[in-house]
């Protein structure tokens, strides 16, 4: 059996890519790696809110999954949209990295001291919209690109710090420039950051398709995430609404999930939190997604939209 793998081109995606291909690899799978460019790859002068985003990084792939020119499809799951297509599936969810959000820089930088002025780089609304609201004196500045590209701006002065996912800055070995690493409580993650997502289409070869389950599912970051998913897909939000959602396992039976959104101003947030067990982790999403629209949510979101 051979699997062909699909994945971006940047250093990160093929960082997962080959993850996974050693993932296989340790279950005498063979398997071949398969660059594909997406929209997110071209467009690299726009932010990620004004392209559209929904399936920004996934769609170039998908169609391939459908013309079975490659049998997965390798993403960050923070990138992939809460609603898939009819016939496509994830079939599987690695075990995640930490997932916390980290200040990076070549300088000492302290978002508290507000006598010294400093700029913030990053491309996301959900920072961009915890930083306005913890860090208000702080200057933001959009900063997209692969990782490679956004160092070689912040080290040209282009920002005194950037925003990322601590699992791409460790990934890519650039651990050394971690300034801080920012409180879950604060800067919640968005949903599924830090693990890795496989794609399917449903159609694929059953022997094949629990393969890979076998071969790259890691069962308690994937109910972790089905939790994190069915929130998202409740509220129906998108990669450009600031939406944040995380489950954990508080301990070897029931697990909690922190949710909400933040309006694009930082001056709302609405969020909760409930604890459920493994079995209810899709139900669990959808109640505090429902939780959320019914306090405020509904609201922010329809002015985020509009």
């Amino acid at each position: 059996m051979n699997i062909k793998i699909g994945t971006r081109g940047s250093k990160l995606a093929l960082w997962q890519a080959y993850y996974v291909q050693n993932m296989l690899k340790a279950k005498n799978v063979d398997s071949e790696i398969i660059i594909i460019e997406t929209t997110g790859d071209k467009i690299q002068h726009v932010s990620l809110s004004k392209i559209g985003s929904k399936g920004v990084f996934t769609a170039e792939l998908e169609e391939q999954l459908r013309s079975k020119e490659i049998d997965i499809a390798v993403h960050s799951a923070k990138d992939v949209q809460s609603h898939l297509p009819d016939d496509l599936e994830l079939i599987a969810f690695t075990e995640r990295e930490t997932v916390n959000d980290v200040l990076v820089a070549y300088k000492h930088v302290d978002l508290e001291n507000k006598d010294i002025p400093i700029v913030v780089g990053t491309s996301s609304t959900r920072r961009i919209a915890f930083m306005k609201r913890f860090y208000p004196h702080i200057s933001l500045v959009d900063m997209r690109g692969n990782l490679q590209t956004r160092f070689e701006k912040l080290k040209n002065g282009h920002c005194d710090a950037m925003l990322l996912a601590y699992a791409g800055v460790h990934r890519m070995n650039y651990n050394q420039h971690i300034v801080s690493k920012l409180p879950i409580e604060k800067f919640t993650p968005p949903v599924g950051q830090g693990s890795v997502a496989i794609e399917v289409a449903k159609n694929i070869q059953k022997e094949k398709r629990e393969m890979l389950i076998s071969a790259l599912n890691h069962p308690q970051t994937a109910v972790c995430l089905q939790a994190e998913r069915s929130f998202l897909y409740t509220m129906n939000g998108g990669c450009s609404v600031p939406t944040f959602g995380y489950a954990a396992w508080i301990d070897d039976k029931s697990l909690q999930i922190t949710a909400g959104i933040i309006s694009l101003d930082g001056t709302q947030e609405v969020r909760h939190s409930i604890n459920f067990q493994p079995h209810d982790s899709e139900k669990a999403g959808q109640m505090i997604a429902e939780k959320v629209l019914s306090t405020g949510g509904a609201e922010i979101l329809a002015e985020i939209k509009r």
